[in-house]
C-alpha cells in the first residue's frame, strides 16, 4: 500500500478557540508604548483605529479565546486545511527526513491572511463600523482583506506597496474584483504619502509607508477602523487555527516534528504554525526546533535591533518592542512582498530573545530555486514568501542526506504564487539577484530610532 500524502481533517475538526501563547510564556512581553509619554497605552489610545472587541484580543491574558460561530462559518470555505507528506520532495533530493507541510494556498485568496481578515471584519462589522483601511505589499493580505469586507458588507480601502502594485497587477484586480479599492503607496492622497514623494517622487514604497497612509485615513473618519495584516498580538492568535488543525493531523501521521520552518516578515504565518507547538514544547510534550527564515535583504530578527519603534514611516502607531531595522527604512523591492517590512511582531521578537525559537535570512534566488525544486516535484508553485521557509527546509533535507538523520521537517506552505508568476519569470530568465543589506544602510536606518 502506498504511503499516505494527505491528512485531511472534517469540518467537524475545525477549532473552536484561538490559542493565546502569552500566558504560557516565561515572561510577559513589553507593552507598547504611547510615543509622547511613554507611559504603556491604555485602550482609549487604541480606539480610533480598532474595534473593542479587537483590543481585549490585543492585551488578553486568556490562553484560549473562542472564533465566533459567525467567523467559524465562513472558515468553513476552505478550512480545514491540508496537511501534506512531501514524497516526491523527499524522492528528488534523496534524503532520509520526512517532510511535511501545511498548505494555505487552498483559501479563497490563495493564502493564510483571510484566517485573520475574516474576524478584524466580523468584530468591525459587529461594532457598526463601515469602512476599513488597510497596507499590503504582495496584495495577499490585501486581497484577503478584500474578501472578508464583502462577507460583511464594509467598504475596504487599500494602500498597496508601489513595488508590489507595479509587479502584481493582479492582485489589484483580485481586490477590486471583492470590492475594494486600491492605492499605490505612497500616494498623494494623505499627507504622509505626498511627504514622500516631495523627498522622492520615485518612491518604490514600503510597508511602513503604506500602513502611515492607511492609519491616517481610518483616524481621520469616525466610521473607519484600521486592520493589521500581521505584527500585532490579535492576528497571531487568529492564525493559530494553522498550528491548532496541524497538531490533530501530526496525530493521524503518527509523527512528530524534529524542526518546524517558517518565514517571517511581520511574523502570522510563522506564529500561526509554530505557536501551538510552542505550547506543546513549553509543556515537554514535544521537543522541535523552531526556525524563522526572513530574506537577507530584509533581515529583521537576524540584523535589526531589539527596541522601541513605530510601526509605521511616519510615526502615527504606538511604540512597539520589537526586532527592527528602523521604521524609516526602505527595502529593496524584492519579490517577497510579504516579507519586506521594517519590523518583527513584537510577541515573536520576544520570544525570540528568550531563546525559544532561532532565526536565519536566506538570498531571494536560493529562495527561487527552492520554490522552483518544490513545484517540480510536489506540483504547486509556492508564492515567493514561503520558498524562504522550502529553502531552509532543503538544507535542512540535505544535511539528514549527508547524517543519515531521518528527522521530521514541518513548514507552513502559506500561499501560492499563481498571481507572482513574474517573480519566477525574473528568476528563471537569470535577471533575479540577491540585495544583501549594507552596514551603512543599516546604521543609517537604526540611528532615526525614536
Amino acid at each position: 500500500m502506498a504511503e499516505r500524502t494527505k491528512y485531511i481533517l472534517d469540518e467537524a475538526d475545525l477549532p473552536t478557540q484561538w490559542y493565546n501563547v502569552v500566558p504560557d510564556l516565561p515572561e510577559p512581553p513589553p507593552p507598547p508604548l504611547h510615543p509622547g509619554t511613554r507611559e504603556p497605552v491604555g485602550p482609549e489610545d487604541l480606539a480610533p483605529l480598532f474595534p473593542q472587541a479587537l483590543i481585549a484580543q490585543e492585551v488578553s491574558t486568556e490562553r484560549y479565546v473562542d472564533i465566533p460561530e459567525e467567523v467559524r462559518d465562513v472558515y468553513r470555505l476552505w478550512r480545514p486545511s491540508p496537511l501534506y507528506r512531501a514524497h516526491r520532495l523527499e524522492k528528488a533530493l534523496g534524503t532520509p527526513a520526512r517532510i511535511y507541510y501545511k498548505y494555505e494556498g487552498v483559501s479563497p485568496v490563495g493564502s493564510h491572511k483571510p484566517n485573520t481578515a475574516v474576524p478584524q471584519a466580523f468584530y468591525n462589522a459587529a461594532e457598526g463600523v463601515t469602512r476599513l483601511t488597510t497596507e499590503t505589499g504582495a496584495g495577499q493580505w490585501g486581497s484577503a482583506l478584500a474578501f472578508a469586507c464583502a462577507q460583511y458588507g464594509l467598504e475596504c480601502e487599500v494602500w498597496q506597496v508601489r513595488a508590489s502594485y507595479d509587479q502584481k497587477p493582479y492582485r489589484k484586480l483580485m481586490m477590486e474584483t471583492f470590492g475594494a479599492t486600491v492605492h499605490p503607496s505612497p500616494s498623494a492622497l494623505t499627507e504622509s504619502g505626498r511627504k514622500i514623494l516631495a523627498d522622492d517622487p520615485e518612491s518604490t514604497g514600503s510597508l511602513g509607508i503604506a500602513i502611515s497612509e492607511a492609519v491616517e485615513q481610518a483616524a481621520a473618519d469616525p466610521n473607519a477602523r484600521y486592520a493589521l495584516g500581521s505584527v500585532l498580538n490579535h492576528v497571531l492568535m487568529h492564525q493559530t487555527v494553522i498550528g491548532e488543525e496541524t497538531l490533530k493531523q501530526f496525530e493521524l501521521a503518527g509523527d512528530t516534528p524534529d524542526i518546524l520552518v517558517g518565514c517571517t516578515g511581520g511574523g502570522s504565518n510563522f506564529g500561526g504554525l509554530a505557536f501551538p507547538f510552542l505550547r506543546e514544547k513549553l509543556a515537554g510534550r514535544m521537543n522541535p526546533v523552531i526556525r524563522a527564515v526572513e530574506p537577507a535583504a530584509c533581515p529583521t530578527l537576524t540584523r535589526g535591533t531589539y527596541a522601541y519603534d513605530f510601526g509605521d514611516t511616519a510615526g502615527l502607531t504606538p511604540l512597539l518592542k520589537m526586532h527592527t531595522l528602523g521604521h524609516g527604512f526602505i527595502p529593496d523591492p524584492i519579490h517577497a512582498g510579504g516579507l519586506r517590512y521594517h519590523g518583527m511582531s513584537p510577541l515573536i521578537s520576544h520570544i525570540y530573545e528568550l531563546g525559544l525559537i532561532e532565526a536565519i535570512a536566506v538570498g531571494q534566488r536560493e529562495c527561487f530555486a527552492a520554490g522552483v525544486r518544490f513545484a517540480r516535484a510536489e506540483g504547486i508553485v509556492p508564492a515567493p514568501e514561503p520558498t524562504h521557509a522550502l529553502a531552509a527546509c532543503i538544507q535542512e533535507a540535505l544535511r539528514c542526506r549527508e547524517t543519515g538523520e531521518e528527522k521530521v521537517i514541518l513548514t507552513a506552505l502559506c500561499g501560492h504564487a499563481h498571481l507572482d508568476l513574474p517573480a519566477y519569470g525574473a528568476y528563471l530568465s537569470g535577471e533575479m539577484v540577491d540585495n544583501e543589506l549594507s552596514d551603512d544602510v543599516l546604521a543609517t536606518s537604526l540611528a532615526e530610532l525614536p
